[in-house]
């Protein structure tokens, strides 16, 4: 389980550029994100296996064209329970707090991919510690201690 893509932009609604590294903020979400500030969705993530599946059925997409923030491989997202905590790399630390979302209008997204995965597939989080969080980077669900 790793992180194969981080994603951000300055307006929400629209497809995130990617990055080598960002700085997650406690409480906040990614340094620089439209998304990051005080509530309960300040990182969302997406698996690649996902955003795979989409260009097989003959989407045009890549890593931040579904506005998710850390794309990952090997991770199952929708199977992992709200209030779970998951560390990525060696100091940040998220608590997972909505499976997927509702979609309220059609967005540049939408627009530019034909569809968009994130109301089912897509998963948000909090920042509970903090950390510079780079590509390659490890991932571990977090049993009772982490």
């Amino acid at each position: 389980m790793k992180v194969v893509s981080i994603s951000i932009s300055k307006k929400k609604g629209t497809p995130k550029d990617q990055v080598d590294s960002a700085l997650l903020v406690i409480d906040h979400g990614l340094k620089g994100d439209a998304h990051a500030g005080t509530w309960h969705r300040q990182v969302s993530f997406l698996s690649s296996e996902n955003i795979e599946k989409a260009r097989e059925q003959g989407l045009d997409v890549t890593f931040g064209d579904f506005a998710e923030n850390i794309s990952t491989t090997g991770v199952d997202w929708k199977t992992i329970p709200v209030g779970k905590k998951v560390r990525l790399g060696r100091n940040a630390m998220v608590e997972i707090t909505q499976i997927g979302k509702v979609c309220h209008n059609k967005c540049a997204i939408y627009y530019k991919a034909g569809d968009c995965i994130m109301p089912k597939e897509g998963v948000f989080a909090k920042v509970i510690e903090g950390g510079t969080i780079s590509c390659e980077d490890g991932i571990e669900i977090c049993g009772p201690t982490c």
